[in-house]
């Protein structure tokens, strides 16, 4: 058996223990994203993108793209990808060069909250076509329906996959070709499915997608 002073020797080392583990501060939680403040974004949006991209983010220029009510993680990775150089376009790079984490947030958040305008199809010759590769892909090449990434809506899927509803018929075309090219480079996946298609596939793709809503 134990001594009396065993086993207060015991009960002092457990208290000590206890003690020890009771004051040891717990793990810092990770600090959360500061909640996007919008009328900071619409300040930024106002001052730096909105001659080129509309006052609400809906362009009226076809060569720009709409960006009203896109998601906005797609919005701040295209911003950062322009900043790194990941993603080339001589003016964004320099539009975005002076925005900050946090100046990238507060824009994509505020354009979130914009409505987008519907866009219309243009060419009825070809928008069977886009309507068929958009739904049901091109299976002999290995070309994925369009819709299962973007939504059958143009929706697209938030965090993950962008809007492209009402999207400027102009704009699709110039960056479907730019990634089947090799220009853009900021989407792997993109890349590949674009490398299979030719231009009039494009154009019919584009097409149809101005045309969702």
């Amino acid at each position: 058996m134990k001594s009396i002073a065993q086993l207060f020797l015991v009960a002092a080392l457990a208290a000590g223990s206890f003690a020890v583990s009771a004051n040891t501060p717990a793990p810092e939680a990770p600090a959360k994203a500061a909640k996007p403040d919008l009328a900071k974004g619409e300040a930024s949006y106002g001052a730096v993108c909105a001659a080129c991209h509309g006052a609400d983010g809906n362009s009226g220029t076809p060569a720009n793209p709409k960006l009203a009510q896109q998601h906005p993680e797609y919005l701040v990775k295209q911003l950062q990808e322009f900043k790194s150089g990941k993603r080339a376009n001589a003016v964004m790079s320099g539009m975005s060069a002076a925005l900050s984490e946090s100046d990238m947030r507060n824009i994509a958040y505020w354009l979130t909250s914009k409505p987008a305008k519907p866009g219309f199809a243009k060419d009825k010759e070809t928008v069977a076509l886009g309507e068929r590769i958009y739904r049901g892909g091109i299976a002999d090449r290995q070309v994925p329906a369009c819709a299962g990434c973007h939504s059958p809506n143009g929706a697209g899927i938030p965090s993950q996959y962008p809007r492209l509803a009402g999207q400027h018929a102009e704009y699709a075309a110039a960056q479907l070709t730019s990634f089947r090219d090799g220009i853009r480079k900021n989407n792997s996946v993109m890349s590949q499915v674009a490398a299979k298609l030719n231009d009039r596939e494009i154009k019919a793709l584009a097409d149809y997608v101005a045309g969702l809503r």
